[in-house]
């Protein structure tokens, strides 16, 4: 008996470990000092990722580009057209025909991810949301994230709109230094839009120490993102977690790597660098949870949402599946039915590498065990279906 208790305390501590490393699944993540771009955390931060919902920083950023340059106002009047009016969940609701301005588009996005607010942006600024995702992907290489690719406004799934940590952690840092007088509309808890106060989504930014904001993202591709921005005492962060296997276990990683940085645990290392940071694409995205289905090229059914009220359709269980093709060289993009002609086009790695190279550094979990336990709000269809809006217009997303 007394072997045995002994063999119970040697074994304690390693079955410890073990479960704390699977607890939070596989995901990428980095955080970096906004002062100087100094990199304090990575996890497989060039690792390529499905951006989800964070492919409208981008659209954000583009709308910012554009009231800096006078060619749109934030009080102008947009209106919505067949398309953005069939975009699935998360949405305001819109009605074909019906109006809301650049401001009203801007936090509507901020605040409940709105697919169709995105779409109105994108038609209105590039003519197509297919040429504008053009004009995002150009703009993502000017900007130094040249493992990213965009192929629509909003996020929703494609194999060929891919990621990684560090390119979003670069456009995050990039908003704060060139739109200083448009980032803090992320920071906003609330969206009025035609009498009705619409809660913002994002619980880090509601709750905090000192969050400045920025955005989630969910599909059973992603698994659960966010991006996030805090200051405190003086002291500025930007934080990125890609493939969370619940809406909780993101902010939870990201709660945890802010804490981190503001206690100084993490040493900053002036080799390293966010400008600095060897950038091509490592292994290909991971299909993140079991959920959906795989993602295919515009596959729409594949979406969940974009914060915690998906959470509640989905049971975290991890599942190692095939890889999904995306861009690997410049023919495709030739090829794919988007005008997406630019020689930018992000070089990646065949597809058939060994699952050595995908995740070198972290170990995917089998089960994860947290399960969101607020009831759905029903299922979303696919956009070509007719909506319920009339009722549930303003259904939380």
């Amino acid at each position: 008996m007394n072997t045995v208790k002994l063999m119970l305390l040697i074994l304690m501590p390693l079955w410890l470990v073990l479960v704390s490393d699977v607890s939070y699944g596989r995901h990428a993540a980095i955080m970096i000092d906004a002062d100087d771009g100094s990199i304090l955390h990575e996890v497989d931060s060039t690792h390529s990722w499905y951006p989800a919902s964070l492919t409208k920083v981008m659209t954000l950023y583009m709308t910012f580009d554009a009231l800096n340059a006078r060619q749109i106002h934030l009080y102008d009047t947009l209106r919505a057209s067949y398309h953005a009016s069939r975009q699935p969940n998360s949405k305001l609701g819109l009605r074909q025909g019906e109006t809301l301005t650049v401001q009203d588009a801007i936090l509507a996005i901020i605040t409940r991810s709105a697919n169709d607010a995105a779409v109105v942006l994108a038609e209105h600024l590039g003519g197509t949301e297919e040429s504008f995702a053009v004009k995002m992907t150009t703009m993502a290489h000017a900007l130094g994230m040249y493992d990213t690719h965009f192929m629509n406004a909003t996020g929703l799934p494609h194999n060929w709109q891919v990621t990684t940590p560090r390119d979003m952690a670069v456009l995050a840092w990039k908003i704060q230094q060139n739109f200083p007088n448009y980032y803090p509309y992320f920071a906003a808890h609330s969206f009025n839009f035609k009498g009705r106060e619409l809660r913002a989504i994002n619980k880090f930014t509601a709750s905090y120490p000192g969050a400045e904001g920025m955005k989630t993202g969910f599909t059973c591709g992603s698994g659960f993102n966010l991006i996030s921005t805090a200051s405190q005492n003086g002291k500025r962060l930007i934080g990125v977690i890609l493939g969370g296997m619940t809406s909780a276990e993101r902010y939870q990683l990201m709660i945890k790597m802010m804490n981190d940085g503001f206690a100084n645990k993490y040493s900053a290392s002036p080799a390293r660098n966010i400008n600095s940071i060897t950038t091509h694409f490592t292994g290909t995205p991971p299909y993140q949870l079991d959920c959906g289905n795989r993602a295919s090229t515009n596959m729409v059914s594949s979406y969940g949402g974009d914060d915690s009220h998906s959470s509640r359709q989905y049971i975290g269980k991890s599942k190692r599946v095939s890889k999904p093709k995306h861009i690997s060289h410049r023919k495709n993009v030739k090829k794919s039915r988007p005008v997406n002609k630019s020689k930018t086009a992000p070089k990646t790695k065949a597809a058939g590498k060994s699952k050595r190279q995908a995740f070198s550094k972290t170990k995917p979990s089998s089960k994860s065990k947290s399960i969101h336990k607020t009831k759905p709000t029903g299922k979303s269809k696919s956009g070509a279906n007719k909506s319920k809006s009339s009722k549930t217009r303003y259904r939380r997303s």
